[in-house]
């Protein structure tokens, strides 16, 4: 799920996805919807993902709060998982 903070600090939903067999979501925003600067958060529901598979996970979800200051650029946010542990960072 993909969320913008408004100004009153409540999260807004703006997208939602299932990855697909490569581990991508190419479907999280609705077809025309521009991002515009401000902060992101992404959520991932692991515990699903990891039941699926019938691995016993730590985490349930993980989330990433991100910052866009320029929307004309172009956002790839990786979660690289493990049942006990993962990373992210901006990729290209």
């Amino acid at each position: 799920m993909l969320e913008f903070e408004t100004a009153d600090g409540t999260w807004k939903p703006i997208g939602k996805g299932t990855t697909d067999a490569d581990g991508r979501v190419k479907d999280l925003l609705p077809s025309g919807f521009a991002l515009h600067g401000g902060v992101y958060r992404l959520i991932f529901e692991t515990d699903g993902y990891f039941a699926a598979q019938n691995i016993e996970g730590f985490y349930r979800e993980v989330s990433i709060v991100f910052m866009i200051r320029d929307p004309t650029q172009h956002y790839h946010v990786p979660l690289l998982l493990s049942p006990f542990g993962y990373s992210t960072y901006r990729g290209s």
